[in-house]
């Protein structure tokens, strides 16, 4: 699978931006594909949660450590599941009037369908997924910073 790295400047925090990436258990809400989170154990520092994805009547439980370092930084690992690896980091730094967020996804599946599924899909599924946690950070803290609130 591609390696995909982006940076996105948006009018958050980057505390506003942990705060909605950290909180794993409200993914099923907003998350296209993600129908169900399990959340196994939570602290400030690190979380270990099941999470169920579906598309196309296939569905799979992916297992994943969340490492978090308020408010800079969100580091996946991945444990268990259908892939061989993945490595996903999120860092969050304050840009002017708001904050950048850079985003690094590279994963590959064990099962070779689902690479070539995948592969077909990969750009549309990340921008649909990056858009939806823009468009929740939008409907949790407004269109501005000066009219957002921390979710935590």
């Amino acid at each position: 699978m591609p390696k995909h790295n982006e940076t996105r400047r948006l009018p958050y925090t980057p505390e506003q931006m942990f705060d909605l990436v950290a909180d794993v258990k409200h993914y099923p809400e907003f998350l296209p594909w993600v129908s169900a989170m399990r959340v196994r154990q939570d602290s400030d520092t690190a979380t270990l949660a099941d999470m169920i994805v579906g598309f196309k009547g296939l569905r799979e439980t992916f297992t994943s450590k969340v490492e978090k370092e308020r408010p800079g930084r969100i580091h996946v690992e991945y444990i268990d599941g259908p892939l061989k690896y993945l490595h996903n980091d999120w860092r969050f730094r304050p840009d002017g009037e708001g904050c950048a967020v850079d985003f690094v996804v590279d994963f590959a599946f064990k099962n070779r369908v689902f690479e070539m599924l995948a592969g077909q899909v990969f750009g549309m599924a990340l921008r649909k997924m990056i858009g939806a946690f823009e468009e929740r950070a939008a409907q949790l803290y407004g269109n501005n910073r000066s009219s957002a609130t921390s979710a935590a």
